[in-house]
């Protein structure tokens, strides 16, 4: 399993990582709120180990009440001295899946993120995708913005997906090269440019208000106000 762990003590994310990978599995690892809200936003992880009172202008509960306004279902665990029930109850409510209070034995907080880990395996694959007022699903391969649909062609389709499963996010050209056309090099063209302009005529301009920005001198961002 790939698991990230946000947790700004080194010492005990030393050992959360040494008995993670020790007992077969990928850790990762972030020290504060912002670089663990995004990792969590721009890999895939089967859960996700989170302290409550994290640096970076980002508290543990901030971190995942992002992370699930924009659809990120990964199972999460807090992992904090925060212990009085009120602090147990506010994760929970936040959308946390779980919540284990320091000190904590290493073999109780391994069967618990497994656990975890193979509830939202036997969730089934993703088939529906939301930001805002704009739909997509999966399976059917339709986008509908309120009740109007939207007819992409198949690039298109495969940009707007990408833009949605990263929403919120700054994405780059490199990122939409790799993640949409495949391309590890930059071909010097202005594609990206154009099925972008192309999406936003469909997704957008009928609508008063735009979901898909671009942020200067960096990329695009998908986002509902």
């Amino acid at each position: 399993m790939r698991i990230l762990v946000v947790e700004d003590d080194k010492d005990v994310a030393g050992f959360i990582l040494k008995g993670l990978r020790e007992a077969g599995h990928l850790a990762e690892h972030t020290a504060n709120g912002r670089d663990g809200l995004l990792a969590a936003t721009s890999q895939e992880f089967d859960a996700i180990i989170l302290d409550r009172m994290l640096p970076g202008g980002i508290d543990g509960l901030g971190v995942l009440e992002m992370l699930r306004a924009q659809g990120n279902h990964t199972p999460v665990m807090f992992l904090s001295a925060m212990a009085q029930v009120d602090d147990r109850v506010r994760g929970l409510k936040a959308g946390g899946d779980d919540y284990l209070t320091k000190p904590f034995a290493f073999s109780e907080l391994l069967a618990r993120v497994e656990a975890l880990a193979r509830r939202g395996r036997a969730a089934g694959p993703e088939t529906r995708l939301q930001v805002g007022d704009l739909e997509m699903d999966l399976l059917s391969r339709s986008v509908r913005r309120r009740t109007q649909k939207i007819d992409l062609q198949p690039r298109e389709f495969m940009l707007l997906e990408y833009l949605m499963r990263h929403a919120g996010q700054v994405v780059t050209r490199t990122m939409l090269l790799e993640g949409v056309w495949d391309y590890h090099f930059d071909p010097q063209t202005n594609v990206i440019d154009v099925h972008v302009s192309r999406l936003r005529q469909k997704i957008d301009k009928p609508f008063e208000t735009a979901l898909l920005h671009t942020v200067r001198s960096a990329g695009y961002m998908l986002r509902a106000d």
